[in-house]
């Protein structure tokens, strides 16, 4: 498995600082959701158009890959059903130029089941998977919202023939499921990856360094590995969101450490 942190945790850094401290620790690449100030990723100045081929170069040099480019569009939002599927559109075109696999797309942008309009969510999720076919880039819906049950999502994802980012949080502390029911519910269509670890304190989730938590993490890397996934597990520390979490630079080096000595217990 490949390993990755998202730059949600880390929203004071630069790019520089992104990509040297992925280099300096050892990480396969990272997931881009938000450089610094600027959280739409194809308006991130490294990722402009006469940028791109520098960019690209200096990953390579590095062994640097970027894993996933993560959208905010959220398909089950009547609301928002048009700058969700522009921003979508849009990720998936940079993902190209950049030659990034994935992008992410939402039914809402809740981690808990909310609610949304399922049936509007398979409509553009439809859309956007036709938009991207013959880019290389597949969109993944995650398992938030109202697809924290995958028995739900499994159908969903069948008939639409796409793919799935599994937030191992999600599924287990929202929707009460085990590791292996997920597993099984999902099976080869997930595609990514996301790990968090949390407690809940006083009926409240409280994301924990990895290891400090109460999420089976090493059930669902046993479970990942028996069923032969071989693609990125990637550290979704939500600090933009909730900036009292700790620091990024003792976030990161402290997962990598934790999940490699994970990985060889298996």
């Amino acid at each position: 498995m490949k390993l990755a942190f998202s730059t949600i945790g880390c929203p004071n850094w630069s790019y520089d600082e992104v990509v040297s401290t992925a280099s300096d620790l050892g990480y396969d690449g990272f997931e881009v959701r938000g450089i610094g100030g600027e959280i739409y990723a194809p308006d991130v100045k490294q990722f402009k158009p006469e940028n791109i081929e520098k960019t690209k170069e200096k990953l390579k040099s590095l062994g640097l890959g970027i894993t996933m480019l993560t959208s905010g569009a959220s398909l089950a939002v009547y609301s928002e059903k048009e700058k969700a599927v522009a921003e979508a559109k849009a990720y998936i075109d940079l993902a190209e130029s950049l030659g990034v696999p994935y992008i992410r797309v939402m039914c809402t942008n809740r981690p808990m089941p909310d609610g949304g309009d399922i049936q509007l969510c398979k409509r553009l999720y439809k859309e956007i998977l036709s938009y991207a076919s013959g880019k290389n880039v597949l969109p993944l819906i995650e398992t938030n919202g109202i697809f924290c049950d995958t028995k739900l999502l499994r159908d969903f994802v069948e008939e639409c023939d796409g793919g799935v980012l599994w937030d191992i949080n999600h599924p287990y502390r929202f929707n009460g499921e085990s590791i292996e029911t997920t597993l099984k519910n999902l099976g080869g269509r997930i595609c990514y990856v996301h790990i968090k670890d949390s407690v809940v304190q006083n009926g409240v989730t409280k994301y924990k360094m990895l290891g400090y938590g109460d999420i089976p993490v090493k059930d669902a890397l046993r479970g990942l590995k028996k069923a032969g996934y071989d693609g990125t597990v990637s550290l979704e520390w939500v600090k933009r969101w909730e900036p009292d979490l700790e620091e990024p630079g003792i976030v990161f080096s402290q997962f990598i450490s934790t999940i490699k000595r994970y990985l060889k217990q298996l």
